[in-house]
């Protein structure tokens, strides 16, 4: 992960840990044992209340990406693992949540409470789906086995600001070992990165949890001891650039050699590798760097992917060029690359990308047309369903606009994405307090409560707000004092 996005991650991490930890931690009076202790001294609920802290600054990072189709497939792909054994998500029920960085870094990590992210240089570094599925299901496991859980539970109340700093130096030791060096606290550096670093007993319990849940879910185990193996040749070939997963996941030949044991008689399917998955690499290899060189590079890599004329991978390269069309604004190609890749077979992220090509080449009519069949023939398409919200307010549809909005924000209250939606329609409408009360819940929704207080006041001053609107501002408004009252509280118990 780079520098920014390591700071936004330390300064999150270090002020959830202190303010999620902090009252239980003052009540320890030694250091617990592992197992049932740790987890009181950090439980499920504060786990997750802790990821949730991180995840609200990561997501305000240029590096994350916030790209629908991404997201959906990693998600998707990641709730294939976990149907598989439904029991990692623990006692506590964990909603794992999967999301990618752009970084050219090779890595993945687990955050508390269920939120794992992957490098884009790492889906573009797997040579299969099961090598993907390899890691995060090594990361799920750490998750679904408490490790990190375990590690805070084990920190005395004076060991917590160090344990901040820690978690800081391991993750930026992912990407830059000069970086982690600079981060850690005095001459307690080595001793807390030691701390942190997961145990062998942990990367080998991750390992087998991980083994396991690929053979259950289908995939070949074998692409779990490939792709690690891989990366451990690569450190040995540089040794000045050690693949970050494997310095924050340090790989022993005892366990390349445990996952080889456990999988020797266990017959690999006959699985095919999605074309989803091609067309995901593709995209982020668009994404992962779109300054004009960038650009340049991975029309290059597209171009040499064609002459494998290998159907999934040939149709990938067709979509990374219309990809690249459309950012340089050819339409007319990007249209005819993407029908070449269309006929593949059907896939939400081909539909997708061909609305976007109609909203930005103004077809607008029948940008709504193609976003109407693309919500019928992918109806669990979140990034689908807010495309035709756009196509709707696009086509000056704003009242259908604002009524399938309000709708689907009814549905699905987690989507900031769905308020801003509703604001801009408003806003078209000329309906001030509306459009203010929508983007106060967009605040809300992203944890920003002041900022959606100062919506709200606006909204009460609008001209055409109701009286129950303004029911609705007062008791919205008491609602987010208590939660801005609550997060002061805790800022001050952090400091």
């Amino acid at each position: 992960m780079n520098r920014r996005i390591l700071t936004t991650v330390v300064l999150a991490l270090a002020n959830a840990l202190l303010t999620t930890l902090a009252p239980s931690l003052s009540l320890a009076q030694g250091l617990p044992s592992l197992g049932d202790v740790a987890r009181q001294e950090l439980s499920p609920v504060m786990e997750r209340k802790l990821g949730e802290q991180i995840m609200r600054d990561i997501r305000r990072d240029r590096d994350y990406l916030n790209d629908a189709p991404v997201l959906e497939y990693l998600n998707r792909f990641g709730d294939i693992l976990l149907s598989a054994q439904p029991d990692m998500r623990g006692d506590a029920g964990y909603d794992f949540r999967f999301f990618a960085v752009r970084d050219s870094a090779l890595n993945a990590f687990a955050l508390p409470g269920g939120f794992i992210a992957v490098h884009s240089a790492l889906v573009l570094a797997a040579q299969s789906e099961s090598e993907l599925a390899s890691v995060m299901a090594h990361e799920i496991g750490h998750v679904a086995q408490r490790h990190i859980a375990r590690m805070v539970g084990q920190q005395h109340q004076d060991a917590l600001i160090p344990l901040a700093a820690t978690i800081l130096a391991a993750i930026a030791a992912r990407s830059s070992p000069d970086a982690a060096g600079a981060l850690l606290i005095g001459g307690q550096g080595m001793s807390a990165q030691r701390q942190l670093n997961f145990s062998r007993d942990a990367e080998r319990e991750a390992d087998r949890v991980g083994v396991q849940m690929l053979r259950d879910a289908g995939f070949d185990t074998t692409g779990m001891i490939a792709f690690f193996g891989r990366l451990q040749t690569a450190s040995r070939n540089y040794t000045d650039a050690v693949p970050a997963f494997l310095r924050s996941h340090p790989l022993t030949s005892e366990r390349i050699a445990d996952m080889q044991a456990r999988t020797r008689d266990w017959q690999p399917p006959s699985r095919t590798d999605s074309i989803d998955f091609q067309l995901v690499r593709a995209r982020l290899r668009v994404l992962q760097d779109e300054t004009p060189q960038g650009l340049r590079n991975a029309k290059l890599a597209f171009e040499q992917q064609l002459q494998q004329k290998k159907s999934p991978i040939t149709a990938a390269a067709q979509y990374g060029l219309s990809l690249i069309a459309l950012k340089q604004r050819e339409f007319v190609q990007a249209q005819s690359l993407l029908n070449q890749a269309a006929a593949e077979g059907p896939s939400a992220i081909l539909a997708s990308h061909a609305i976007d090509i109609k909203l930005a080449a103004m077809h607008i009519i029948e940008a709504v047309n193609a976003a109407e069949v693309a919500r019928a023939q992918f109806p669990q398409s979140r990034g689908i369903a807010r495309q035709y919200a756009d196509a709707l307010i696009a086509a000056a549809r704003y009242e259908d606009a604002v009524q399938y909005l309000r709708d689907q924000a009814q549905l699905h209250r987690q989507e900031p994405e769905l308020q801003d939606q509703l604001a801009r329609a408003y806003a078209k409408l000329g309906k001030q307090a509306l459009q203010h009360m929508a983007l106060a819940e967009l605040y809300a929704a992203s944890g920003i409560y002041s900022s959606a207080l100062d919506q709200f006041r606006i909204a009460r001053k609008a001209p055409d707000a109701s009286f129950y609107d303004l029911a609705i501002i007062d008791a919205r408004e008491r609602e987010l004092q208590v939660m801005l009252k609550e997060e002061m509280q805790e800022s001050q118990i952090a400091r």
